[in-house]
């Protein structure tokens, strides 16, 4: 159950997906930028809007090709700096406007990264929470649930994940998902791609990537031989974070609109699917991380109100969950972060 209702003005789900991020402009917030290091020897951006050294801090992890100014970025961000909250955006490799040198990239099923830096902030003070949106709440969910009762924030949260890569990218490589949604995410990841090729020639197919019209091409191509997967089926398979919901045992939302154009309703999970630490939300529309309210041209405080309510009073788990045996939480121990 969920209390979001779209406005009247603003009717399914590729419209309350697009509008938000083209029709309704955000100020920036006052961020401040530090560069990290990674433990492969690469760099990263992350933004902060800064606070009290006592306030909460959220972190939140952006979607595919998204930066701290993306559209529910800055709306997150606002809102914590409103109510005198700490914020970070934390940039995935080669995004936020720092280049990528390493013979790798980011993917959906990079949870040691996550890991990695939830560690990090740790050290910055608590309490600490994390959101993920889109492809940066698969990498979170797939963390949490590796890490079990492990896992570092107090709470998270999860918004318009495609839990289940298989079902999402099928569907984004079709009708008008291929001619917007992949088109647009491919107009940027190829580019990156070429980049690291100069930078490592024979890394890929360059000619085949250079062609590459589809999630599950370029996935085949790039994503899964970069990263230690044995090809794009295995890519989806192992990198899911639906599998994983059972596991989770910090107090964790998962949001997700059921006309969401990026995932099939039929892959959305079931309460038996998800273990009694997760909440579990799905609105009948809101789009892919849209979730406008009001008269038009409409805003966006709807969502970070959301998550700051859900981080502010947080269900607790019924039952403890053991994590899977498997799991990898450190970079360095993770071969898909060696160089």
């Amino acid at each position: 159950m969920s209390h979001y209702r779209a406005p009247r003005w603003l009717r399914g789900g590729h419209a309350q997906t697009i509008w938000p991020a083209i029709g309704i402009t955000l100020p920036r917030p006052p961020y401040r930028r530090e560069l990290w290091p990674t433990p492969d020897g690469g760099q990263i951006a992350v933004d902060f809007v800064d606070g009290p050294r006592d306030a909460p801090l959220v972190v939140l992890f952006h979607g595919l090709e998204g930066s701290s100014d993306s559209h529910y970025a800055r709306a997150l961000m606002a809102t914590l700096a409103e109510r005198g909250w700490r914020g970070a955006v934390p940039h995935f490799r080669g995004c936020g406007g720092v280049s990528n040198t390493l013979p790798r990239a980011y993917h959906a099923g990079d949870s040691a990264e996550v890991a990695w830096l939830l560690e990090k902030f740790a050290d910055l003070g608590q309490p600490l929470f994390a959101a993920g949106v889109s492809l940066g709440g698969n990498m979170l969910l797939k963390h949490l649930g590796e890490a079990g009762a492990a896992a570092l924030p107090a709470a998270c949260a999860a918004v318009s994940v495609p839990l289940d890569l298989a079902a999402a990218s099928t569907r984004l490589d079709a009708g008008f998902g291929r001619h917007v949604y992949t088109r647009m995410f491919l107009g940027t990841l190829k580019p990156k791609a070429m980049a690291q090729l100069i930078r490592h020639p024979d890394l890929f197919d360059g000619d085949g990537v250079r062609r590459a019209r589809t999630f599950g091409e370029f996935d085949d191509l790039v994503t899964a031989p970069l990263h230690g997967y044995c090809d794009v089926r295995d890519y989806w398979a192992r990198a899911s974070s639906k599998p994983l919901l059972r596991h989770i045992a910090r107090p964790t939302l998962l949001l997700n609109a059921v006309n969401d154009p990026f995932l099939p309703p039929d892959a959305l999970p079931r309460p038996h699917e998800v273990s009694d630490a997760v909440t579990l939300e799905l609105p009948a529309e809101g789009g892919h991380v849209g979730f406008v309210t009001g008269r038009f041209p409409g805003r966006l405080n709807w969502l970070p109100e959301r998550l700051l309510a859900f981080f502010e009073d947080p269900p607790a788990a019924r039952r403890p969950i053991d994590p899977p045996q498997n799991h990898v939480r450190h970079p360095e121990q993770d071969p898909r972060h060696q160089a």
